[in-house]
């Protein structure tokens, strides 16, 4: 069977424009659906997947995905009409009677959540293509196929914990041979990562967008301050938590979470506006929220797995990509085991529609997601173009071969430029792993700064991650000799000997958020590693997203090239291909 999984619901925030047409532009984020994607399974194996953001340059675009669909067909070379099903990870039909309390909500249903919005825009995008052919898939059941059918596992517990689907904030599972089954479901009304999302508005940052940026932050600030705050507020339960302050006020300012987050102004401190300072009690805040919900992510997952016996773990949702909590979880000793799927949001919810509905065929084969290498590709044309169209403001040099490639790479790192690193098929999910990667040398001191300002022009306390070979892991970080982290989404701790050798990628707690690399499955990054290893001593780099701020991670030759020139990049290696900036006249 051919299936082609969706993320994402076009025209929520469309729909939210119309109805509350005086909002801070930040509060038409407080919606649901962003993040779209296309992903198609062949006979039961991921072979290509693409978010819509990187096709339609929109961050977390949550438009119905024509881009994606567009890009994974053709990379598979598949037409429309071959395809058995489409599989769109939300199912809000069990819930439609809830919709029809109020004239608003009734609306809401009909022209946005409806299967039947739906299928029209299907239609409008692939006609000819039957609606028996449409099916739909539980948000969190989606999230938790993603998950436990990526693991290689036959059996494990899975826990979804995301701002919501469609009526809930949290699903815990027991995965057996390819089946899951609900353990516990903990409504909407008490997510912990809406409320993680509420904070991060309150700090001055983007909802739904930029909880990385206050997990971040955390670290500088004293968890303490406020810790009586967020203990009050989120109440830990037998098999879960509660959150009242979320059912604060009435529907419409449960809508934009008004009441909630006049608690914090008065509880807590005022809002920040998004270029007002960071201060310390910006910090403090930030370093107790974290905190609280790496207590709470422990406590359900402690629980459920004292319930069933189950000693490995497979995370998804939103908040799986909380790579703080997912460390404490890793060192709490609870699981033997844990994996994060790498397409944890809600991107990866379009793979978990399709591997559920394939699963249900019993297509399924279940191994181990290697590095997620699923984008899309691009060829000699497509290089030849970028560089033609840019030709008066870039030089290139052809070095031939990857080994020529990598050493040149190793070289200018080394010296200390910071180069961009973009070969094969592009990522998916929110990680650079290594084929649209920003690289520099992680023991220069003001590297971090450098590439913060001048390079990815963001805000400065953000962290950058290290990437490392599997061989060289237990080196320089602490953790057992073969640690496997390919997916850039759990911290560990640097090894306290070498954190000044490794100031640029070492986080003010002593953290990094590693990458591992193998030879295996990411063997073009490995052998770039190893060249730099041969001249710096070290097979570690700092390795960052090949983008900057408010951009999408770039997808095409084209992109890639107008991006760095719009930076402070030293070198651009387009797969074999070195490009220079022109100096100026």
């Amino acid at each position: 069977m051919k299936i082609l999984g969706i993320s994402g619901i076009d025209g929520t925030v469309a729909f939210k424009r119309r109805h509350w047409a005086d909002l801070d532009e930040r509060e038409y984020r407080i919606s649901q659906g962003h993040d779209s994607a296309a992903a198609l399974i062949i006979d039961g194996e991921f072979v290509v997947g693409v978010a819509e953001e990187r096709i339609s340059r929109r961050k977390h675009s949550g438009d119905f995905p024509i881009g994606a669909i567009t890009a994974c067909l053709e990379h598979a070379a598949v037409a429309p009409e071959e395809l058995d099903e489409i599989a769109h990870g939300f199912d809000h039909e069990p819930y439609r009677l809830l919709y029809q309390l109020d004239p608003l909500s009734q609306e809401l249903y009909r022209d946005v959540l409806s299967r039947e919005a739906f299928v029209a825009q299907v239609k409008a995008c692939l006609p000819g293509l039957p609606a028996e052919r449409i099916r739909h898939v539980d948000h969190h059941l989606a999230h938790a196929a993603s998950a436990c059918l990526t693991s290689g596992w036959d059996e494990c517990l899975v826990v979804v914990v995301d701002g919501m689907s469609e009526a809930h904030g949290a699903t815990v599972y027991h995965a057996r041979q390819g089946r899951l089954e609900v353990l516990h479901r903990i409504p909407a009304a008490d997510s912990i990562g809406i409320l993680y999302s509420v904070v991060t508005l309150h700090l001055g940052f983007e909802f739904n967008s930029d909880e990385y940026k206050v997990m971040g932050l955390a670290p500088y600030g004293d968890p303490g301050r406020f810790s009586a705050f967020f203990a009050d507020v989120v109440r830990l339960t037998e098999e879960g938590w509660a959150i009242p302050l979320l059912r604060l006020g009435d529907r419409d300012e449960r809508e934009n979470h008004r009441a909630a987050r006049r608690q914090l102004a008065e509880r807590l401190l005022p809002a920040r506006e998004p270029e007002a300072a960071i201060t310390k009690d910006h910090e403090d805040v930030a370093a107790a929220l974290q905190a609280q919900l790496d207590r709470t992510m422990l406590h359900l997952c402690g629980v459920w797995g004292q319930r069933t016996g189950l000693r490995r773990l497979a995370l998804a949702g939103g908040v799986a990509l909380n790579t703080t909590a997912n460390a404490r979880l890793l060192d709490s000793g609870r699981f033997d085991e844990i994996y994060v799927q790498p397409a944890a949001a809600d991107d990866g919810t379009s793979l978990g529609a399709a591997l559920q509905r394939a699963a249900q065929a019993g297509e399924v084969v279940n191994r181990r997601s290697p590095v997620p290498f699923y984008g899309p590709a691009h060829g000699p044309r497509e290089l030849e173009a970028a560089l033609t169209e840019f030709a008066a403001e870039v030089e290139t040099q052809s070095l031939g071969s990857l080994e020529a490639a990598c050493n040149a790479a190793a070289q200018r790192v080394a010296a200390g430029e910071v180069i961009a690193w973009f070969r094969g098929r592009m990522e998916f999910g929110p990680r650079a792993l290594g084929h649209r990667s920003i690289l520099a040398e992680p023991s220069r001191p003001d590297m971090r700064d450098r590439v913060n300002a001048l390079v990815k022009l963001r805000e400065g306390f953000r962290p950058f991650a290290p990437a490392v070979t599997e061989e060289e892991v237990n080196r320089w970080f602490a953790v057992p000799a073969g640690t496997r982290l390919p997916y850039m989404n759990v911290n560990v701790d640097v090894r306290p000997e070498h954190r000044a050798e490794l100031p640029a990628t070492t986080h003010v707690d002593g953290s990094a958020r590693v990458q591992t690399v193998s030879r295996s499955d990411n063997g073009d990054f490995h052998a770039l590693l190893r060249a730099l290893g041969r001249r710096t001593g070290r097979e570690v780099v700092l390795n960052t997203s090949f983008n900057v701020r408010g951009q999408p991670i770039v997808n095409t030759p084209r992109e890639a090239v107008a991006t760095f020139l719009s930076t402070g990049i030293d070198a651009l290696f387009l797969e074999d291909m070195l490009v220079h900036k022109r100096p100026a006249v």
